[in-house]
C-alpha cells in the first residue's frame, strides 16, 4: 500500500541528479559570458535558469499521484459498516466540526444528521460537551457521563475520542442510559439454558406484550405451539397459540384434545413509574402455562384421570386410529389416524360419535357407545357410513374400558384414507380409459356417416348455383355437417386418437400468439394478464393443439365467472383472468408427492380465474365427456374434455382445483398443466411453419382406382366423386373381395383407396397380401382414427392417409397429390 509522504526532503530529486544540474547550469553561464563578454547579461541568465530550476523543483513537489491520492481519500461506506450497532448511536467529524459520517442508529435516535454540535442539548449538556472536544482534539480522548437533550427524558453517556489519519477526526459515541427493570435480559434467558429447564419440568414461559405478540418462549412452547423448536412462535398473537374446549380446558391449538390441558398463570411486571398509569399498558407480561396432569414433584396425579395422559400419550403414537369417550358418549381424546380416518384433521372432533356418520346410522351408532359405555366390558364392530363419504361403509370397532378415569369406551377405525386415494385414482384413471374407448369408437362411425353427408352436399351443390331454392339448404346441411365433424374431433382429442404433429417449442411463443385472441374473447369486464418464468424449458408438442387448449380454459374461466357474478345479482362486475408459465423440477416434484405423475423436469402452465370456484362433488367429472354445469343449450360439455385429452396424448397432466380465499371460500378454479421438458437435441428452428392450406393438384391424367369400403354410402359417394374426377374407378365391400380382384384380376391399378377397419380382413391385412402380388401399387388408407396412430400399427411402405370425414373436393385432391407423387 502506498503511503503519502509530506517530508519535502525526500519529495527532492536524488543527490547525484541534484548536482549535475547544477553543474550544467553553471557551465552554461559561464559560456554565455564568454561569448557575449557582458557580465550583466550572464548573470541575468543564470537568474532566470535558477528561477526555471525552482519552479520545476516546487511542481515536483506538489505533484501527486492519482491512484495514491485515491488511497488516502477515506472510504467511509466500509466505515459506516463497521460502526453499524443498534445499541450505540456514533458520529464522526472533521476538524471543521462537519458530519462525515453516522449509524443508522444515530439518525434514529436523533431524527436526522445532523453534527453532534447541532443537536438540541440542554445548556449544561451542551457546555459539557464542547468541553469533551476540545479535552479529545489536546489530549486523544474524553467522556461526559450525562448528557441530556432539551425535549424527551432520555439521557445519554458521550464518549469522544480523536482518530485518523493525522488524528484529523473526532468520533462521538452516545449510550442509551436505562433505568433497570426487572425483566431485562429475561427474553435472552428464556431462549437459553434457562428455558430449556423449565420446558424440562413441565413449565412453559412467553413474555408476551401489551398489544399480545409473543416476543420470546421457551424453547418447549415453540415446539408444541408450531412444531419447530426455536422461537418459531415470536411475532404471533399469544391466543393464537391456544384454544378451550366446552369445559373451559385449555389446550395448545396445534395439538388440540389430543393434547394435555394446561394450565394458564398471567404475571404482570414491574412499572418502571408507578405514578403514571400509562406505563402499565406499555409493559409486557409473562404467561405461564403449566401441565395440568404433571404434580408438585413432576409426577403424575394420583385420581383417576391421571391414567388418561399416559393413555393418550400411548395411544398418540399408534397407526391405528383410536378415540376414547365418557360414559355419557362425549369423546374425550382421538389420535391423528382417527382423525385421518374419518377426514377431520383441520375441524377436529364434535361432541358425539353419532356426529360423524349419516343420518340412517345415528341413533344405531349412539345406542352402542352408550351400551358399551354402561354395560358389562366387552367388544364388537358395526359398518356405518362417515357423513363425508356416504358412499363407502367403514368398519368401527368398540370395546368397553374401566378404570381409566372418564374413559368409558374405546372406538377404533382404520386410516384407508391413503387407500381410498388410490382406489378413487384408479377408479377414475379406469372410466376415462372406458370413455375414451367409447368416445373413439363412436366418433369413428359416426366419421362414416357424416363423410357420407358431406359429399353427397358436394355432389348436390356441383348441380346447383347460389340463387337456386335448393343451395342454401344444401349449404347449411353442410355446415351442420362440419359442426358435428369438429364434435368429433373433440372426442378424437379426449380418447387421444386424434393426428398430431408435435415439434420442439418454447411453451410462452404459443402464450404470446393467442393473448390478442385471448383478450378479444374476455371482453372488458375481466382483467386478463400474463406472467412468465425465466429459463423455461421447451416442449415436444403440437403447437395449433396448445392453442385449443389454452383457449378453451379461458373461455371456460369466463363462462365460470359471467356465471359466478349473475348467480350474486351483480351487474358491474369485474373478474380477473391470469395466466402463467412455470418450471417445475424433478425434486419439486417429489415434493408434491403426485404418485401417477413421474420425477421430472416440467414445464407448467395455470390459468387460474376469479369465478367462484368447482363444487367439490364436481372435480372429478370435470373433464369427463359431455359433462357440464351450464344452462341447457350453452355447451357440449367438450371443451375440458378436449384439454384433457391433448395434454395425455401431448405425454402432460392436467390437474384442477380451486384457490381459497382469507375466510378459506373458493374465489376461484385454477388449471395447472405439466409439460415434460424436451430432453433431445433442440433443432434449429424451434417450430415448425404453419402449413399451407391445401390446394388442388394439377394432375389430370387419371388412373385406375381400386375402392375398398364396406360401408355402402360411403363407397357410394366416394365412388361418384372419383369418377367424375375422371378415374377408373372399381369397388370392393371388404378386405377379402379387393384382394381377389386384386389377385384373379389383369387389371394393373395405379391406386388402392380402402378403409382401415373392415369385417373379416381389415384394411392393413389386404394391404400386406397385396403386396406380395402387386409389390409397388401405393395405397391410400381412409380412417377416422389418428394418422400417427396408424402409422405405429400399420408397417408399410408408400402408404399415404386421409381422415374421416372428407369432402369430394378434398378426397380428389389427395388421390391426384398421391399419383401425382407416383409419376414424379
Amino acid at each position: 500500500m502506498k503511503v503519502q509522504d509530506d517530508n519535502p526532503i525526500t519529495r527532492l530529486p536524488p543527490a547525484p541528479l541534484m548536482l549535475g544540474v547544477v553543474a550544467a547550469c553553471i557551465v552554461s553561464i559561464g559560456l554565455v559570458w564568454l561569448v557575449g563578454q557582458q557580465s550583466v547579461v550572464a548573470l541575468a541568465y543564470g537568474g532566470a535558469l535558477i528561477a526555471i530550476l525552482l519552479m520545476l523543483l516546487l511542481a515536483a513537489r506538489l505533484k501527486t499521484d492519482p491512484a495514491e491520492t485515491q488511497m488516502l481519500q477515506p472510504d467511509w461506506s466500509v466505515t459506516s459498516a463497521a460502526i453499524e450497532t443498534r445499541h450505540r448511536a456514533i458520529a464522526i467529524v472533521d476538524r471543521a466540526n462537519r458530519l462525515v459520517c453516522a449509524n443508522s442508529t444515530y439518525e434514529g435516535w436523533f431524527d436526522g444528521i445532523s453534527a453532534p454540535y447541532e443537536l438540541a442539548m440542554d445548556p449544561a449538556s451542551r457546555e459539557a460537551a464542547s468541553e469533551a472536544a476540545r479535552s479529545a482534539w489536546r489530549d486523544g480522548r474524553a467522556e461526559v457521563p450525562v448528557v441530556r437533550l432539551s425535549s424527551g427524558d432520555m439521557e445519554y453517556r458521550l464518549r469522544i475520542e480523536r482518530s485518523g489519519r493525522g488524528e484529523a477526526y473526532l468520533v462521538w459515541r452516545f449510550d442509551e442510559i436505562r433505568t433497570q427493570r426487572s425483566y431485562d435480559g429475561l427474553s435472552e434467558r428464556l431462549a437459553g439454558p434457562l428455558g430449556e429447564v423449565l420446558s424440562r419440568a413441565g413449565v412453559e414461559v412467553a413474555l408476551v406484550a401489551p398489544d399480545g405478540i409473543v416476543q420470546t418462549t421457551t424453547p418447549g412452547l415453540a415446539e408444541r405451539a408450531t412444531g419447530h423448536r426455536e422461537n418459531a412462535v415470536g411475532g404471533l398473537e399469544f391466543v393464537q397459540l391456544l384454544r378451550s374446549d366446552d369445559r373451559d380446558r385449555i389446550f395448545f391449538a396445534r395439538e388440540g384434545q389430543q393434547g394435555s390441558p394446561q394450565t394458564l398463570i398471567h404475571v404482570p411486571l414491574d412499572i418502571p413509574n408507578a405514578s403514571k398509569m400509562s406505563d402499565a399498558d406499555e409493559t409486557p407480561s409473562i404467561m405461564l402455562l403449566l401441565d395440568s396432569t404433571v404434580g408438585i414433584g413432576g409426577g403424575w396425579e394420583s385420581t383417576g384421570k391421571a391414567a388418561i395422559p399416559q393413555l393418550e400419550a400411548l395411544l398418540s403414537a399408534l397407526p391405528l386410529g383410536l378415540a376414547l369417550t365418557d360414559r355419557d358418549g362425549r369423546f374425550l381424546f382421538a389420535n391423528k389416524a382417527f382423525l385421518r380416518a374419518v377426514e377431520r384433521e383441520t375441524s377436529g372432533l364434535p361432541q358425539f360419535p353419532s356426529d360423524l356418520v349419516v343420518r340412517e346410522d345415528k341413533a344405531a351408532m349412539a345406542d352402542t357407545v352408550r351400551r358399551f359405555a354402561k354395560g358389562a366390558t366387552a367388544s364388537g364392530d358395526m359398518a356405518v357410513r362417515l357423513g363425508n363419504n356416504k358412499d363407502e361403509p367403514v368398519s368401527i370397532g368398540l370395546a368397553g374400558v374401566r378404570g381409566l378415569g372418564d374413559a368409558a369406551v374405546l372406538l377404533s377405525i382404520s386410516d384407508s384414507s391413503e387407500e381410498k386415494r388410490l382406489r378413487r385414482q384408479v377408479a377414475q384413471a379406469t372410466k376415462m380409459q372406458a370413455v375414451g374407448q367409447l368416445a373413439g369408437g363412436v366418433a369413428h362411425d359416426f366419421n362414416n356417416v357424416l363423410t357420407a353427408i358431406i359429399g353427397y352436399c358436394d355432389l348436390m351443390l356441383l348441380r346447383h348455383t347460389p340463387g337456386d331454392s335448393d343451395y342454401d339448404d344444401i349449404q347449411q346441411i353442410k355446415a351442420n355437417s362440419n359442426r358435428a365433424a369438429s364434435l368429433t374431433r373433440q372426442l378424437l382429442a379426449f380418447s387421444r386418437q386424434q393426428t398430431l404433429r408435435p415439434v420442439v417449442l418454447q411453451l410462452p411463443d404459443v402464450v404470446s400468439e393467442v393473448s390478442q385472441l385471448l383478450k378479444r374473447l374476455m371482453g372488458e369486464k375481466i382483467e386478463f394478464s400474463v406472467r412468465h418464468d425465466r429459463e423455461l424449458g421447451s416442449v415436444r408438442a403440437d403447437p395449433q393443439q396448445l392453442e385449443q387448449v389454452i383457449i378453451n380454459l379461458a373461455v371456460n374461466a369466463r363462462d365460470a365467472m359471467q356465471a359466478y357474478a349473475s348467480k350474486r345479482g351483480k351487474q358491474d362486475w369485474k373478474g380477473r383472468l391470469t395466466l402463467a408459465t412455470r418450471r417445475v423440477s424433478a425434486r419439486d416434484v417429489r415434493k408434491m408427492g403426485i404418485d401417477i405423475m413421474p420425477a421430472d423436469d416440467y414445464t407448467v402452465m395455470i390459468v387460474q380465474d376469479t369465478g367462484g370456484g368447482i363444487p367439490d362433488e364436481h372435480l372429478n367429472k370435470i373433464f369427463e365427456p359431455f359433462f357440464t354445469t351450464k344452462e341447457q343449450g350453452k355447451g357440449t360439455g367438450l371443451g375440458l374434455s378436449t384439454v384433457y385429452g391433448i395434454v395425455k396424448q401431448s405425454n402432460g397432466f392436467i390437474f384442477a382445483d380451486n384457490v381459497q380465499g382469507p375466510d378459506g371460500t373458493p374465489i376461484g378454479a385454477r388449471f395447472t398443466v405439466y409439460l415434460p421438458v424436451h430432453k433431445g437435441e433442440l433443432p434449429a428452428i424451434m417450430r415448425a411453419d404453419e402449413p399451407e392450406e391445401q390446394k388442388a393438384s394439377e394432375w389430370s391424367a387419371g388412373g385406375k382406382l381400386l375402392l375398398v369400403e364396406d360401408e355402402d354410402m360411403v363407397r357410394a359417394v366416394a365412388e361418384r366423386a372419383l369418377v367424375r374426377a375422371g378415374y377408373t374407378v372399381t369397388t370392393a365391400s371388404d378386405g377379402e373381395e379387393g384382394l381377389g380382384i386384386v389377385a384373379n384380376g389383369d387389371t394393373q391399378f395405379d391406386l388402392i383407396v380402402s378403409d382401415v377397419v373392415m369385417p373379416a380382413m381389415d384394411g392393413p391385412a389386404m394391404a400386406r397380401a397385396i403386396r406380395n402380388v402387386r409389390a409397388h401399387v401405393p395405397i391410400l388408407f381412409m380412417s377416422g382414427y389418428a394418422e400417427e396412430q396408424l402409422r405405429n400399427e400399420i408397417d408399410i411402405e408408400n402408404m399415404y392417409f386421409i381422415p374421416k370425414p372428407f369432402s369430394v373436393q378434398q378426397i380428389n385432391a389427395k388421390v391426384a397429390e398421391v399419383l401425382s407423387a407416383q409419376r414424379k
